[in-house]
């Protein structure tokens, strides 16, 4: 999925710096058909002229693979599949007529890890046709790659080095495992491993490992009654004073406080305070961040929601019981160095059917890449360090950009 696009042009000289060694490169100019395969859109406009395109591309040299890469940078999903399309096809060509592809750029391009990690994906697998040893060479270089799927690769042999250790190798079995964990971030691969070592007894720190936030402040109910509650700016958006009474759906209401000891960091509203029902509750907690940086806020819940991030509205979601799960959704943030004050605003409507009734939020913090970041305390704050936090009231309709589910 893109996050912070570049323009085409600087994608471009980059590339061509990363293909420099290539020798002869082709005097061919790829731009105009580049252009036209960035430009089709989701509803299909200009796909005509992108086929085209891709026609002219195909029929390139292997020596034009550096233009045609660039042009993944910032691409949509349809255009980056149009390209895809152009590089195997050259690259198929050169193998079906025996010519060699320039092996030791394809590697470069792979190992460039701010390269588009699509087109480094797609490298790699034309790589790994000319170079069996490819796979073994650089997989396992990969354990902390920025790219998810190098990483999940890299993790897999790791496992599968554990798992073939004998039961008199319980030690290294243990190194192994965590050494495979540090660049696990898939929840599938985290919870065997994390089975792995305990059978092997060494407990593992989810909470830590995904970098869940715990420990909140809360205040509610607020009145949802027939879905009016997620577009109405109740007290704690416009003003966060966590020593006053606010007037709610069932009278005066006060900030409280909620914790949970759940190993995947879910926050159980309806078991922790109460099954409130057509109502509407707030969260709030503070971050100490070391630095500035980006991350992103990744958080599952089956319900209705709305985050703020330091006063500024990010993204919200108004939409109930479609399910939960890890990571369901990923809003890009940037945090400041020092204390960032999260407010979430959490939906329930009032339907009774058993599949109904869940009324939870479960919320880390990590890099782009799904690595948790961590507060500089080892658990994040909601007492005193949440401060008052006066705001303008927001517009919220509106949408968080490169949020996205």
């Amino acid at each position: 999925m893109p996050r912070f696009s570049r323009s085409f042009a600087a994608a471009s000289v980059f590339s061509a710096i990363v293909f420099s060694t290539v020798a002869n490169l082709s005097a061919a100019d790829l731009s105009p058909q580049l252009k036209a395969v960035r430009s089709v859109s989701r509803e299909g406009q200009g796909n005509e002229a992108a086929a085209a395109a891709v026609r002219t591309l195909s029929a390139a040299s292997a020596s034009d693979l550096s233009q045609i890469l660039a042009g993944f940078e910032g691409a949509s999903p349809l255009a980056a599949n149009y390209l895809r399309n152009a590089v195997e096809s050259v690259a198929d060509r050169h193998l079906a007529a025996k010519k060699p592809l320039p092996a030791k750029q394809l590697e470069a391009f792979v190992l460039e890890r701010s390269n588009d990690p699509r087109a480094r994906r797609l490298v790699f697998e034309v790589l790994a046709k000319v170079d069996s040893t490819a796979g073994d060479r650089l997989i396992p270089t990969m354990l902390l790659d920025p790219s998810p799927e190098f990483r999940r690769d890299a993790v897999q042999r790791l496992v599968g080095e554990a798992e073939g250790l004998g039961k008199d190798s319980a030690d290294k079995a243990k190194q192994v495992y965590r050494k495979a964990l540090s660049g696990a971030t898939d929840s599938d691969l985290v919870k065997k491993i994390s089975k792995s070592l305990k059978d092997l007894g060494d407990e593992v720190d989810l909470v830590s490992h995904f970098g869940f936030l715990t420990a909140w402040r809360i205040v509610g109910p607020f009145d949802n009654r027939d879905f009016i509650g997620f577009d109405i700016a109740y007290a704690p958006e416009k003003e966060l004073d966590f020593a006053a009474k606010l007037k709610a759906k069932d009278g005066e209401v006060a900030w409280g406080e909620i914790t949970t000891s759940d190993k995947f960091g879910i926050v159980d509203i309806a078991k922790s305070v109460a099954p409130h029902k057509g109502a509407v509750m707030y969260l709030a907690t503070s971050y100490e961040a070391a630095a500035n940086r980006n991350v992103e806020f990744r958080f599952g819940t089956p319900n209705a929601w709305k985050l703020w991030v330091n006063g500024k509205f990010l993204f919200g979601r108004d939409e109930y019981h479609r399910g939960m799960a890890i990571d369901q959704y990923r809003v890009p943030a940037k945090l400041k160095a020092g204390k960032n004050v999260i407010l979430l605003k959490l939906c329930q409507n009032e339907q009774d059917d058993d599949w109904a009734q869940r009324y939870q939020i479960q919320i880390r913090v990590c890099d782009p890449s799904g690595v948790a970041v961590l507060p500089v305390s080892s658990k994040n704050q909601t007492t005193s360090d949440v401060r008052s936090q006066k705001r303008q009231p927001q517009r919220l309709t509106a949408q968080a950009e490169g949020a996205s589910e």
